[in-house]
C-alpha cells in the first residue's frame, strides 16, 4: 500500500510535469489540511510528513513547553518534551507526532481534492516562474485555437495568448501552424498564469537576428537600432565592436543567406541592414538608404535634418506613402526633410530675388528722404497748374479780395492742412506781379484811347462771408 502510494506520486509528477519534491510538498499540505478539518482541533498547529523511500505518512502536532501546562492540545510538560528532544527548554516547540489510525482512508477520501488543488496550484507556480524568468525573449509555439480576438498558442507546458493587436495584419495564420514568438508579459490570475506573446513587435527581429547571427549573440557585433513595420519592411543599424569586421556582411551572410533566414520566418518582410555611424549627419544619409543623399544640414536646437538628394531619387528617399523616410526617423530618432536639389536650387534662386528687391526698396526709400524738398506754397498742389486754368479763375474772382495774410493761421496755432481758395493762392509772388504790370498797362492803353477805364468794385470778404459764399455755390 505504502509502495503504491510513492508510485502514484511518481507518477502525478510525471503527467504534470512537476519535480518530485514539489508534489510531495503538495500532498504534505494537502494532508495536514485534511487532517486539521476531520481530527484536530482548529487551534493546534499540525503538520504531515511522507517517507520519501516508504511512503509511510506521519501527522505532528507543534506543542509549547511549559512547566505545568493548562491546554494539553497545545501544551507539553518539560519531562515529556525532553523524552522526545532531550535539548529541550521552557518556551520551546516540540512536534509530537500524532498520526490518527485511519490515516490511509483519510487520505484516499477526504484529502483527494485538497491533494489535486495543491498540485494544482503548485503547477500554476512553476509554469509562472519558468516563463516570467524568459520575458522579453524569443519562444516557438503551435497555433492551437482561432478565435476573432485573439489565437490561442500551445507553448509545450502552457498556453499562451496571441493578441489582434499583436498579430501582423497581412500574415494568414492556421491551426498547426509553427510560430516563433516574441514573449511579452506573465501576469498570475485566478485561472493560472496568463502569457501574452507578439508577433509584431520590434524586439522580435533583434532577437531573430540574435538566433541567426553569431557575431551578434557574441558581442563582436553590436545591433545598435531597430526600426520596424511589422509585415512591410524594417530597418536594423549595426556597429562593429572590433575592427576589421564588416558588421553589415555578418549580418546579410555569404550570398544573402542569414538574412534570408530572418526574412523567411517574417514572412517576406523586407530588411535594410545599414551600418551606423557616430555622426548623426552620416547616419541619417546611411538611414536612407537605398537612396543617396547629396547633403545633410542639421538643426540640433529643433532635432531636424534637411537632406538633399538628387531629383531623380527622390521617390526612392521618401519611399512608398512615406515609408522609407518614416523608418529612418524612427532609426535615427531624427525629424528628417527631404528635398530634391531643383528644389533647393529654386529657393534659393527665389531668396536671392528677394533679397535684391528689398535692398532697392530700401534704398529708394532712402534717397527720397535724402532729396525731399522744403515745404512751400508750390508743394501744396498735387498736379501742376496751366496758364490757362490760372486766368480762367482769376476772371472769376475779380469781386473778391485775397484774404489778408495776417488772417492766415500762425504755426503757433493749431495745424491745419492749408485750404487753396483761388487761383492766386497757387501763384508764385513773380507771376502775381506779371499780372498786375499787365492790368496797368491796360489801364494805360484806355486811357490814351479816350477811354475810362471801368473800375472793379471790390470789397474785402471776410473769412465767415467767404465761407458763406462757398456754401451758397
Amino acid at each position: 500500500m505504502k509502495t503504491e502510494f510513492m508510485v502514484a506520486i511518481t507518477q502525478l509528477s510525471a503527467e504534470k510535469n512537476l519535480p518530485k519534491e514539489v508534489v510531495l510538498a503538495a500532498v504534505e499540505s494537502a494532508l495536514a489540511s485534511a487532517y486539521r478539518r476531520d481530527t484536530f482541533a482548529p487551534s493546534q498547529d499540525i503538520s504531515a510528513k511522507i517517507n520519501r523511500n516508504t511512503g509511510e505518512v506521519k501527522v505532528y502536532v507543534k506543542k509549547t513547553v511549559a512547566e505545568t501546562p493548562t491546554d494539553p492540545l497545545c501544551e507539553i510538560s518539560l519531562t515529556e518534551a525532553q523524552k522526545i528532544n532531550k535539548t529541550a527548554q521552557i518556551g520551546d516547540i516540540v512536534s509530537v507526532e500524532s498520526t490518527p489510525p485511519n490515516a490511509g482512508r483519510i487520505a484516499a477520501q477526504t484529502a483527494r481534492q485538497v491533494i489535486l488543488q495543491r498540485l494544482h496550484e503548485a503547477e500554476h507556480h512553476a509554469i509562472y516562474e519558468e516563463f516570467s524568468g524568459k520575458e522579453g525573449d524569443i519562444t516557438t509555439g503551435v497555433v492551437q485555437r482561432i478565435t476573432p480576438e485573439q489565437i490561442h498558442i500551445d507553448l509545450g507546458k502552457a498556453e499562451a495568448i496571441l493578441p489582434s493587436i499583436e498579430q501582423v495584419h497581412n500574415e494568414r495564420y492556421r491551426i498547426g501552424q509553427r510560430l516563433k514568438l516574441y514573449l511579452l508579459e506573465v501576469t498570475k490570475t485566478g485561472r493560472g498564469p496568463q502569457i501574452l506573446v507578439s508577433r509584431s513587435h520590434r524586439n522580435l527581429l533583434r532577437r531573430l537576428f540574435e538566433l541567426e547571427i553569431p557575431e551578434i549573440y557574441g558581442g563582436t557585433v553590436e545591433l545598435k537600432s531597430v526600426a520596424r513595420e511589422a509585415g512591410y519592411r524594417s530597418k536594423v543599424a549595426v556597429a562593429a565592436c572590433q575592427e576589421g569586421i564588416d558588421p553589415v556582411g555578418c549580418c546579410v551572410g555569404l550570398r544573402g543567406i542569414r538574412i534570408q533566414n530572418i526574412v523567411n520566418e517574417l514572412n517576406g518582410e523586407k530588411i535594410d541592414v545599414i551600418e551606423w555611424a557616430d555622426g548623426p549627419a552620416v547616419f541619417i544619409a546611411n538611414a536612407l538608404s537605398p537612396a543617396q543623399a547629396s547633403s545633410v544640414e542639421l538643426n540640433e536646437t529643433e532635432n531636424t535634418a534637411v537632406v538633399v538628394v538628387p531629383d531623380k531619387q527622390l521617390s526612392l528617399a521618401i519611399g512608398k506613402e512615406g515609408q522609407n523616410a518614416r523608418l529612418a526617423a524612427k532609426l535615427t530618432g531624427w525629424r528628417i526633410d527631404i528635398k530634391s536639389t531643383s528644389a533647393i536650387e529654386a529657393e534659393e534662386v527665389s531668396l536671392s530675388k528677394e533679397a535684391t528687391v528689398e535692398a532697392e526698396k530700401t534704398t529708394t526709400e532712402i534717397e527720397e528722404l535724402v532729396s525731399e524738398p522744403a515745404t512751400s506754397a508750390e508743394s501744396l498742389t498735387s498736379e501742376p497748374v496751366s496758364e490757362a486754368e490760372i486766368a480762367e479763375v482769376a476772371a472769376a474772382s475779380t469781386d473778391y479780395e485775397l484774404v489778408l495774410a495776417s488772417e492766415i493761421p500762425s504755426p503757433a496755432q493749431p495745424a491745419e492742412a492749408p485750404r487753396i481758395r483761388f487761383a492766386e493762392d497757387i501763384l508764385s509772388p513773380g507771376l502775381a506781379k506779371t499780372k498786375k504790370k499787365e492790368s496797368i498797362k491796360k489801364d494805360a492803353e484806355l486811357r490814351e484811347g479816350g477811354i475810362k477805364p471801368k473800375k472793379a468794385r471790390q470789397r474785402r470778404v471776410t473769412y465767415s462771408e467767404e465761407e458763406e459764399f462757398e456754401d451758397q455755390s
